[in-house]
């Protein structure tokens, strides 16, 4: 028997909790500079829990060739990657603000 999701109450193969999530929220990304000048690309803005933000910046990593950190619901990657994070979180059905 299929697992049921507490959430939508739809089998997991079938549950969209997940992509009801991704379009109430809006990723607001930032630079900010670090220590010795060094840029960091913030985003911040994806509070629901129901999103795997671990799964998230591991696209982001890989997709923007860079290293990067979780912290809290935030997510940072090494070097100014304001562009390429926008155009990966567009496509995952964000909807972005790029400060």
């Amino acid at each position: 028997m299929a697992n049921i999701c507490n959430l939508c109450g739809l089998p997991d193969e079938l549950c969209i909790c997940q992509e009801i999530a991704k379009e109430q929220q809006k990723a607001i990304i930032r630079t900010d500079r670090r220590r010795y000048g060094k840029m960091v690309t913030i985003i911040e803005g994806i509070d629901d829990t129901a999103i795997d933000i671990n799964k998230l910046a591991k696209i982001l990593k890989s997709r923007c060739a860079s290293g990067g950190t979780v912290k809290g619901r935030t997510i940072e990657l090494q070097g100014d990657h304001k562009k390429r994070a926008s155009k990966v979180l567009e496509q995952n059905g964000y909807t972005v603000e790029v400060r």
